[in-house]
């Protein structure tokens, strides 16, 4: 078969790689693509794997235990209910982590691939659990959630195949407002986090961030090796010493908290399926299908492993199983961590066993909820300060990729232009969206969604529709592109 004629500046699809023995590409999971152990694949001295693991684990606890804070505050949970729902959000996270980082078969992208709870279901969970009344609404979201997963898990082989619409110009966009969406989070971080906490917007709290992120950025310039490595982690604890004379951080959630907990199955009553809330919680699977092809594909970037259709499958299954699976033991749908990928692209290791490790110490915060405790002592200016970091080198990762996508393209730049617009538009303005159909709201409500979607779209009419007409660095009619034929 000839070779395919292909572009990274026109937004053709990426060259086709070579195929392995076994006729399938030879970058899949867990394949070394070469004779030398890829920086993925290398397996790390212990202590370096539990640090840098516990870093991981710095990063997305706040976003793992802020959807069952919502989600069990709106169907009326007690406070012990409450802690067993953040368990087992922490457990089954750290098996979906697991799931993608080590795998089996055909199920686990095998890249350092962070999975938690995804918050783009908690809008719609909270309307089920208007609808459905605090007795029945765990139930009715549980059996949502696992149809979803199925869904998922079956589309994984189809909806992969949509890599062919994600040029280096449509994955910098992208990677891009991944970075972008997530730095009001960090900011909104370094107020307190929520309006609620005790002295949000204040200065001891925005000082504090500041702090914590003049200390990242030291020990990143100052310190060598591993301890560079580290500089989050150290970033945050000297945050976190400072917090207790501030006044922004106490010992009460440890000593109220349970020593051991076994997660029990089905704790809230055996799932219930309704149509409208397996509709409603279907979409929301699909716009995280989005998310975490759109995740998938940066993180191979920044660890030069690039995810190919056979990856991106493998993730999608691994989602789609561990969220099928995560209602058994009372958790929600799981999905990609962006944040986790700065923290990649800012420590430079690329070993999936580290964030493996990250994913055994979830497993162990829901099986000890007293561990958990500890990680959550980081008070949340802490993170909003070390959030700026991690979240700035994400979008640092995608102005890159857009460099070299070939930017002198008009169409590209056009493609580029409208769609972060589009994507910030529900940054900027959370509710511009609210008056539209809920299917419309669910997907525009994140900026990485609307924007994937609107460049997605904007690579098909520009570098797809009528393209032997034109040609592929103006766009004028007339000029015939080369296409590959069989050989």
């Amino acid at each position: 078969m000839a070779p395919s004629n292909t572009s990274s500046t026109d937004g053709g699809s990426t060259p086709a790689r070579p195929s392995g023995p076994d006729g399938a590409s030879s970058n899949l999971p867990g394949k070394p693509s070469g004779p030398e152990t890829h920086p993925v694949d290398e397996l790390l001295p212990p202590a370096k794997l539990v640090s840098t693991g516990l870093q991981h684990v710095a990063a997305m606890y706040a976003g793992v235990v802020a959807p069952p804070l919502i989600v069990g505050a709106g169907v009326g949970l007690s406070p012990a209910e409450l802690a067993l729902l953040i368990s087992a959000s922490l457990f089954t996270a750290g098996l979906a982590t697991l799931l993608q980082t080590l795998g089996f078969w055909k199920i686990g992208a095998r890249l350092p691939f962070v999975n938690g709870v995804s918050f783009a279901g908690v809008a719609p969970m909270i309307a089920i659990a208007e609808e459905h009344g605090p007795k029945d609404a765990l139930p009715v979201i549980f059996g949502a959630v696992i149809v979803a997963g199925l869904l998922c898990f079956l589309a994984a082989p189809y909806f992969c195949k949509l890599i062919r619409f994600f040029p280096p110009v449509v994955q910098g966009t992208v990677i891009t407002l991944i970075g972008v969406s997530l730095l009001p989070v960090a900011v909104n971080w370094a107020r307190g986090g929520s309006p609620a906490a005790p002295g949000y917007g204040s200065m001891r709290a925005i000082g504090l961030a500041a702090i914590t992120l003049v200390a990242v950025v030291l020990c990143n310039r100052l310190l060598r090796g591993f301890w560079q490595q580290l500089s989050l982690l150290i970033g945050l604890a000297i945050g976190t010493l400072l917090a207790f004379p501030l006044g922004l951080a106490d010992f009460g959630a440890v000593e109220d908290a349970k020593v051991f907990a076994l997660p029990s199955p089905f704790h809230f009553g055996a799932p219930m399926f309704d149509a409208a809330a397996i509709a409603s919680l279907c979409i929301v699977m699909v716009v995280s299908m989005t998310e975490s092809t759109a995740d998938m594909l940066a993180l191979g970037r920044i660890v030069d492993r690039e995810a190919d259709e056979a990856v991106l499958a493998a993730g999608l299954r691994a989602d789609g199983l561990a969220t099928a699976l995560s209602p058994v033991f009372n958790g929600f749908a799981a999905s990609a961590f962006a944040q986790n990928i700065g923290l990649v692209a800012l420590t430079r290791i690329r070993s999936r066993f580290v964030v493996a490790a990250g994913g055994g110490i979830l497993i162990l915060l829901g099986l000890f909820p007293v561990l958990g405790s500890l990680v959550s002592l980081v008070p949340q200016p802490v993170l909003g300060g070390a959030g700026i970091v991690l979240f700035g080198t994400v979008a640092a990762s995608g102005i890159r990729t857009l460099a070299e996508a070939g930017m002198e393209s008009g169409s590209n730049t056009i493609l580029v232009s409208v769609s972060l617009g589009v994507g910030i538009v529900p940054i900027a303005v959370p509710t511009f969206y609210d008056s539209f159909p809920e299917a419309v709201r669910t997907l525009m409500h994140s900026g990485i969604s609307a924007g994937c979607v609107t460049a997605v779209l904007l690579n098909l009419l520009f570098h797809h529709v009528g393209v032997a007409r034109r040609s592929p660095a103006d766009g004028t009619p007339g000029t015939t592109v080369p296409t590959a034929t069989p050989s």
